[in-house]
Parts: C-alpha cells; sequence; structure tokens
C-alpha cells in the first residue's frame, strides 16, 4: 500500500502576484479552504498517510495550517462555536503525519522531489502538484486512488493525464503512447512526453496534469539527472530515464483539474466549487445568477 506523498510547495508562485508576495500561492482560499487544503485531503482520500512538504522559509503559513492552534480551540470551545472547532479538529486525521522538509534552492521540480529521498526512502510514492485542484466528486473512485490500483496492480509509474483540445495540445506536456488511448479510469503504456509539441505533431490529445506515482527507483535517477531546461533538474527528464529501465504508464483521469497556479484558474475553481459547496452553494449560485443577469 502506498502511504506518502510528496508536495512540492517551495516555489514562489510568480503567476499568483501579487497575491502570493506576502502570503503562500498555496494558502490563497477557494471558497472557504486555501487550495494546500484541497490537495491533501485529495491524498488522505486515497490513502496516503504521511504528506511531505518540500517547502521554503518563507512558506511557514503552510505548515502552521496543518497545525493544532491551542489558543484559538480553547477560544472557541469558550464561546461554545463547537462547528468551527469541529472544522478546525478534522483539517487532517488524527492518523496523518504533516512532515517537512526544506528545499534550499529553487532547482527544479525534480530537485524539490529528490529533497524529500530522507523521508520516502525507498518506498514508492504520490507526488501531487499544489497548482492544480482535482475536482473528482462524480467519479465513480477518486482518481489517485485509481493510479495507485493501477501502480499496484502492473507495479509501473504511472503519470496522470486528462484529454485536451487537439488545438491547444502546443501548451502542455503531451504524452506518446503504444497503442490506443485508455479509457478513463484506466492506463496504457507510455513511449514518452513531448513538451508544448506543434499542434500538427501532437502524439496523442493527453496532456501531464501535475499528479505521479514513482517508485523508489527514481531517486538515483534523479540524483544522477543533470540540469536541463532554465538549468533545473527536471522531474520528466528522470521519469524517461526510468521509462526506458522499466516502463511507465500513464493514467486517464475522471475528474475535472483546475489550473491553481493562475488567477483565472483559481477564479473557475472558486466557481465550480462555489456553486455545489453543501453550506454556501445555493447562495453562491444566486448571486453568479443576479451577476450574468447584469451582463
Amino acid at each position: 500500500m502506498i502511504r506518502k506523498a510528496v508536495l512540492p510547495v517551495a516555489g514562489f508562485g510568480t503567476r499568483c502576484l501579487p497575491a502570493s508576495k506576502a502570503i503562500p500561492k498555496e494558502m490563497i482560499t477557494i471558497v472557504d479552504k486555501p487550495v494546500i487544503q484541497y490537495v491533501v485531503s485529495e491524498a488522505v482520500k486515497a490513502g496516503i498517510k504521511e504528506i511531505v512538504l518540500v517547502t521554503h522559509s518563507s512558506k511557514s503559513a503552510i505548515e502552521n495550517h496543518f497545525d493544532k492552534h491551542f489558543e484559538l480551540e480553547t477560544q472557541l470551545e469558550a464561546k461554545g462555536k463547537q462547528a468551527l472547532l469541529d472544522e478546525l479538529r478534522n483539517i487532517i486525521p488524527d492518523d496523518v503525519k504533516i512532515i517537512s522538509v526544506r528545499q534550499p534552492e529553487a532547482l527544479g521540480l525534480g530537485h524539490a522531489i529528490l529533497c524529500a529521498r530522507p523521508v520516502v526512502g525507498d518506498e514508492p510514492f504520490a507526488v501531487l502538484l499544489p497548482d492544480v485542484l482535482i475536482d473528482d466528486d462524480n467519479a465513480p473512485q477518486n482518481d489517485l486512488s485509481g493510479m495507485i490500483a493501477a501502480y499496484e496492480a502492473s507495479g509501473k509509474a504511472q503519470i496522470m493525464v486528462e484529454t485536451v483540445p487537439h488545438e491547444l495540445t502546443y501548451k502542455y506536456g503531451i504524452v506518446a503512447l503504444e497503442g490506443d488511448e485508455p479509457a478513463a479510469g484506466h492506463s496504457a503504456p507510455l513511449t514518452g512526453v513531448v513538451e508544448k509539441p506543434k499542434v500538427e505533431e501532437a502524439p496523442s490529445t493527453l496532456a501531464v496534469i501535475g499528479r505521479y506515482l514513482l517508485p523508489g527507483e527514481i531517486f538515483p535517477l534523479l540524483a544522477e539527472t543533470r540540469p536541463g531546461a532554465g538549468n533545473e533538474i527536471q522531474l520528466t527528464d528522470a521519469i524517461e530515464a526510468l521509462r526506458r529501465e522499466s516502463g511507465a504508464e500513464a493514467y486517464r483521469m475522471q475528474g475535472q483539474t483546475y489550473d491553481c497556479g493562475s488567477q483565472l484558474g483559481y477564479l473557475e475553481a472558486t466557481l465550480a466549487l462555489g456553486r455545489k459547496h453543501p453550506t454556501l452553494g445555493e447562495g453562491f449560485r444566486e448571486l453568479v445568477k443576479q451577476y450574468a443577469a447584469e451582463e
């Protein structure tokens, strides 16, 4: 059973400036929770028990969010605000650990994941990029759970992908597959990833979206990976080396993604999740109708 997930949160979030100047981009709120809480909840829902945050000295707010706030909880309890108190205490289950490690220099995603090696060890683990929020409430199962099941069935690394319009393939890393594209919720053997191909040269319409399931063997490959684009250690380079050695698969997701690394992505996620919020949804839908009618 895969029990560990690595969340790289050390980046400065320049796409979200000025909002991310003083607070981590991962702490910007979607409806009533910071985006990082949604991503951690996604991992917990899939059975993950250890969340490894690869962080930076400026990101202490993320660690504080998942820590106990004794004074605040005492005050809420004294005022009889039990619903709020329960919500704070249930941000993460008691059996889930949040572990932080530092990335001392911004040397790329591959380097960030390598920083988690002392905690992860030789175990297989998930990687969740917090820029991407996944809404899979209407899917038969949590997509990360599906990817874990695919890994346990084949023993091969999994890269989560989603279908994008053919004319937009130039914006993404597009996977090349052995055979036909898999159905949603299934995997297919991977033959490579083409970064931002010309539309007419795209090998498929399946784009990499920021969820990976990797064996511990990725760490020595990352350690040997030379800096690539942007003089950074690229995760895709190490995954390609892993694919050549032992194979890898593309898992086609069932849910919907939102790019919360950009302002429009945050707005889209707020609209999508706000309208179905259990307590705020009805009022939010009325507000959307009101402002749409004024256009």
